[in-house]
């Protein structure tokens, strides 16, 4: 059990100790503060927890963790300072964080606490009766309108069997077959007749918890219904449960036309009566397959279908019966249950989880997929130089994950509780991109900020800096960062004193170092101050054993990234992807796999050949559509034909401008990086170009 050590009684503090006092996972040496009326000092007396002033007088007593809960960053330093090597600290933003996540959950509490109670006032006071059961069958709740037409006692009812006090009741079978009943008829022991309505209780996991019962005494009319099989008349009959429902109910009738909606339904979906009544039954779809027309099609329920609904775009789960009367079919009835809010709240609590996870770095060595000897090799080699200071460069071609391996070596590093940070050297001009490394004082330049300004490796001081593409460096700001490696110093743009930084550098590029040094692009001393610890990264080609726990990977992110329920991939469909070579690496996998199950439909689940969408070394969709192929030209092939004009349209642009690739990229109207990137795949530079002139 972990030693803990609270700092700060505030506000804060007192959430954090509350918090572990109530995990009973952690022993809480002792809670400190200046304050001696701070409320947290209160509550640990409450817990029999020591309570002190000072925290040198804990320190030193086997502390493993240290919660900095004051907010006080110069206590936040003398703590780090004084620790144990073994002791970690937490800063007082996650106190911060902690406090307003309980805040936040005991307003929800209360206000579902409030609607649990209005939700029974109203259940209690509306005509028709209703009784509730549990998976055991016993009675958990009957309203007033139920004890009068039953005519029974509360006390002698609840929490007893429900065939004791109904002996004609079919509930108990609604819990074994788990299937709803709309508009049953029933005679009870005291010869009143009711229509009754049937719905087990499932939760989202399945579960189920029990069912439940609407009925209306129709005793006086019993005649009248009994003749009467017009589904307007049914729903005459049912309207009054309908419109006191919490859950959300649209009918509609054997065409498929609304016919009636209740205010959850206008609550949930934002569509009122005059936008459904008399309309398609798909009105109200803003993402998915209507499942009132698919009822009306094969006359089977279904449930807990996920769609979206109305203009504001409610993610709801569907339940949909039909409703058939002597035979024929009159119509169905829908259900929707809200699901947004608890996929709002959840996805705050992992945005929250993440936070306190690590407070910059997203990624750790368990988000990078893949058990191939390559890749476990990489990560091997990542793990040795997480624990070391030593500069770092990730190697491999785009798309491979270099920067996840960045975020991983930094959190598994000494500087994790430090900022990590991401520059990408191929992203702005030479001019930017100096400033923003190494800072500027100010009056450096016109539109200097007052008083100037810091760069990001003063940022990054104590923790680590991550150079993307860093072979895109000019030779000018290669030779200053080659001073930071060596001098551990930087000069700020238009400054004349150095500035000591402890910054570790994770560097990355695709090109070919050793190309670009021989060609004099790159520096030789900069390229043996980075290569100390060269990591190779595996293209997707090289791992293909990896490809199918990817696709796992990935429909499982998809999945909660798009909304969708996809749970595989079909074998042949894998085996498409196995034998294609992917240039784009991981970053084009998870492309094809996010435009496959965006043009899925909502309910299927599997993914099929037909979804992959074509891959570029296969045949062209009119090829496929004609049956045959071409007929061989045996003149110059396009593609052939398009490189070699695009080849000499970036040569004499890149001449024109005077090699500037800056002004050649506005030139062409492409990016810099596009840019970049064509040059490389026709090898096209300075010198080769000077050297061909």
């Amino acid at each position: 059990m972990k030693r803990v050590l609270i700092v700060g009684a505030g506000k804060g503090g007192t959430a954090l100790l509350k918090l572990l006092k109530a995990t009973n996972r952690m022993e809480i040496v002792a809670i400190v503060d200046i304050d001696k009326d701070a409320p947290g000092l209160k509550w640990a007396e409450t817990f029999r927890i020591p309570v002190g002033v000072h925290w040198r007088d804990y320190i030193h007593q086997d502390i493993d963790i240290v919660i900095e809960a004051t907010g006080d960053e110069a206590t936040l330093e003398q703590i780090i300072a004084e620790r144990k090597r073994t002791t970690v600290v937490i800063p007082g933003s996650v106190a911060n964080i902690t406090s307003e996540l309980l805040e936040e959950k005991e307003a929800l509490l209360k206000e579902l606490t409030g609607q649990a109670e209005n939700q029974e006032m109203i259940l209690s006071s509306i005509h028709d009766g209703m009784i509730v059961i549990d998976e055991q069958g016993r009675i958990t709740f009957l309203n007033e309108s139920a004890i009068r037409i039953l005519g029974i006692e509360w006390s002698s009812a609840i929490d007893q069997d429900v065939n004791d006090i109904i002996k004609s009741s079919k509930l108990p079978d609604t819990l074994q077959t788990r299937r709803k009943e709309v508009n049953q008829e029933l005679v009870l022991e005291n010869g009143k007749k009711v229509i009754t309505t049937r719905i087990p209780m499932i939760d989202s996991s399945g579960q189920l918890m029990g069912a439940f019962a609407v009925f209306k005494d129709i005793t006086e009319v019993v005649n009248l219904a009994e003749e009467n099989t017009d589904l307007k008349e049914v729903k005459t009959m049912l309207e009054a449960i309908i419109q006191s429902s919490d859950e959300a109910i649209s009918v509609v009738d054997e065409k498929g036309n609304g016919l009636m909606i209740n205010p959850a339904y206008t609550r949930i979906t934002g569509l009122t009566e005059k936008d459904v009544i008399g309309k398609p039954a798909t009105v109200d779809i803003y993402e998915g397959e209507s499942m009132h027309m698919k009822v009306l099609q094969t006359r089977r329920p279904v449930r807990r279908v996920r769609m979206k609904v109305g203009p504001a775009k409610k993610d709801v789960l569907v339940n949909v019966a039909p409703v058939i009367v002597d035979g024929k079919l009159k119509g169905s009835v829908g259900v929707l249950h809200d699901v947004s809010e608890i996929q709002s709240l959840t996805s705050e609590l992992k945005r929250a989880r993440q936070i306190i996870r690590n407070l910059e770095a997203k990624y750790t060595f368990d988000d990078i997929i893949g058990d191939s000897p390559e890749m476990t090799l990489a990560l091997e080699q990542a793990k040795v130089g997480a624990k070391t200071p030593a500069t770092v460069i990730l190697r491999g071609e785009s798309g491979t994950g270099k920067e996840l391996f960045a975020h991983a070596i930094h959190n598994e590093s000494k500087r994790r509780h430090n900022k990590f940070i991401r520059v990408n050297c191929a992203a702005t001009t030479e001019e930017a991109l100096e400033c923003d490394l190494f800072g500027y004082e100010e009056g450096a330049f016109s539109g200097a900020k007052r008083g100037g300004r810091k760069g990001l490796l003063e940022e990054a001081h104590n923790g680590s800096i991550f150079l993307d593409e860093i072979s895109e460096l000019s030779l000018r700001l290669q030779a200053k960062l080659l001073r930071v490696l060596q001098e551990n110093e930087i000069v700020r743009v238009g400054g004349t004193k150095p500035i000591t930084v402890d910054v570790r550098v994770i560097a990355s590029t695709h090109v070919n170092l050793e190309k670009a040094i021989m060609n004099k692009a790159f520096r030789e001393d900069l390229y043996y101050r980075l290569n100390r610890l060269p990591i190779y990264i595996p293209s997707l080609r090289e791992r293909k054993d990896d490809i199918p726990v990817l696709i796992d990977h990935l429909i499982a992110k998809l999945n909660e990234d798009y909304g969708r329920n996809v749970t595989t991939i079909d074998e042949k469909a894998t085996e498409k992807l196995l034998a294609y070579e992917w240039p784009g690496n991981i970053r084009e996998l998870e492309n094809i796999m996010g435009r496959a199950m965006i043009y899925m439909e909502t309910n299927e689940g599997v993914i099929l050949m037909e979804h992959i969408p074509p891959l570029s070394n296969e045949t062209t969709p009119s090829q496929l559509a004609t049956g045959h192929t071409p007929q061989v030209w045996l003149g110059e092939p396009l593609q052939v034909a398009l490189d070699s004009y695009e080849k000499k349209l970036l040569a004499d642009a890149f001449q024109a401008n005077d090699y500037n690739k800056t002004q050649t990229a506005k030139a062409l109207g492409i990016s810099v990086r596009n840019l970049y990137y064509k040059l490389e795949k026709y090898g096209l530079d300075k010198n080769s170009l000077q050297d061909f002139s």
